[in-house]
């Protein structure tokens, strides 16, 4: 079972190595070949559109018709047209390679996730799915450097050897997945489920809306702490080391939120881990130097810890449906969240930038208030009574 987790949390890290090559890129398309901003911009938002809102429909397509494109097919697909965009100058041909690494990207995802919650149990769901999202976290943080090392190096044409990593991976998982690359979810995958959980379309509503919550919180930090940063005076260099040490702060916590979710209750932790959000974010706007520093770092820790137990009672929620509830967790949630940084952004054109993050919080809160509405057992209360009636008593259904 490791091993199998270990591949699939190693080909979720290629696979989204090439999600963020495109912006990076970018500067040299518009220089290169003359586009315009919003034309450079068109093709990032046709990446991330596709990517997003696609993920549901080929995660229903797993789950009602067991069919899924091989996880080893979907990398190569994303490497090689994503590389491709390196050679070609007509802008058309970017846009269509573009979409067609994006639903690449797409596809692999709810197959991959599929694989993961076959092999979970209810006691250890939130951690091997945390390990699969932190492999995604990683690639996503290697992409840029490694792509702005080749175009640096050798120019746009250079972009062609980042297909090398997928080529590896592909080799690699011949002898990391059991059987091969071959196989998908069979159609209507249950997994083993903790008791009291209720099956309804409701109850995932909620989380859905609580993780459209959450990632709006998480991309107007990512977009607006940089500006603010270099507006308090920090040097660029100083800002992308805040930065990057507060996304490694979230991939230590989302190991630790899987972890944690598994012995003492996913609800409970996400009521800790999004309402501790809050609190370290104030401890970063309030203060200065060092405290400041540390509070942008607990946030980062607490908020991503998070983002696989969510993914996790996803699962629990449509257990029959797991392949449509990772798209709508990793796609759907995360595309409408990103919609809500222009919020954020109207607030600093009209008021300021200060206040455009301060207002983080407020996504957060809510959806700390979805999940303690959420119908979904207590894990320690469920403990609780069972002790109380004889260490054999059943949770109500809510």
């Amino acid at each position: 079972m490791k091993k199998t987790v270990t591949g699939l949390a190693a080909a979720h890290l290629v696979t989204d190595i090439y999600m963020p090559v495109l912006p990076v890129i970018l500067p040299l398309l518009v220089t290169n070949n003359g586009y315009s901003y919003l034309a450079a911009g068109l093709l990032v938002t046709a990446y991330n559109v596709t990517s997003s809102f696609t993920q549901p429909a080929l995660g229903w397509l797993s789950d009602a018709k067991g069919f899924t494109v091989p996880i080893t097919v979907s990398l190569l697909i994303s490497a090689i047209f994503v590389s491709l965009m390196g050679v070609a100058h007509d802008y058309t041909m970017i846009m269509i390679f573009a979409i067609v690494a994006a639903l690449g990207h797409a596809c692999f995802h709810p197959a991959a996730l599929s694989r993961v919650s076959r092999l979970c149990t209810s006691d250890n769901r939130g951690l091997l799915t945390s390990y699969f999202v932190v492999g995604g976290n990683l690639g996503y943080a290697i992409g840029p450097a490694l792509a702005g090392v080749l175009v640096w190096r050798l120019g746009l044409p250079g972009l062609l050897l980042i297909v090398i990593p997928a080529i590896f991976m592909v080799f690699a998982l011949r002898y990391l997945l059991p059987g091969g690359i071959k196989g998908g979810c069979e159609p209507h995958t249950k997994p083993e489920l903790p008791h009291g959980v209720t099956h309804s379309k409701w109850p995932f509503i909620i989380l859905m809306v609580a993780s459209i919550l959450r990632a709006w919180a998480i991309f107007a930090a990512i977009t607006f702490l940089p500006m603010y940063l270099v507006g308090l005076g920090y040097s660029l260099v100083e800002v992308n080391v805040i930065v990057t040490l507060m996304l490694l702060s979230g991939v230590a916590g989302q190991v630790f939120g899987g972890r944690i979710s598994d012995r003492y209750g996913r609800k409970e932790f996400m009521v800790f881990g999004l309402a501790a959000s809050i609190p370290a974010f104030c401890l970063f706007f309030f203060t200065t130097g060092l405290l400041s520093i540390i509070g942008i770092l607990l946030f980062g820790f607490a908020l991503w810890s998070t983002f696989a137990v969510t993914i996790a009672m996803s699962h629990e929620l449509l257990p029959e449906n797991v392949g449509l509830a990772s798209g709508i967790m990793l796609g759907l949630a995360i595309g409408f969240g990103g919609l809500g940084v222009a919020v954020n952004g109207l607030i600093a054109d009209h008021y300021s930038l200060a206040a455009a993050l301060g207002t983080i919080p407020v996504p957060i809160a809510a959806a700390v208030l979805l999940m303690v509405l959420l119908p979904y057992p207590w894990k320690c209360l469920q403990r609780s009574l069972s002790k109380n009636e004889g260490g054999n008593a059943g949770f109500p259904k809510e």
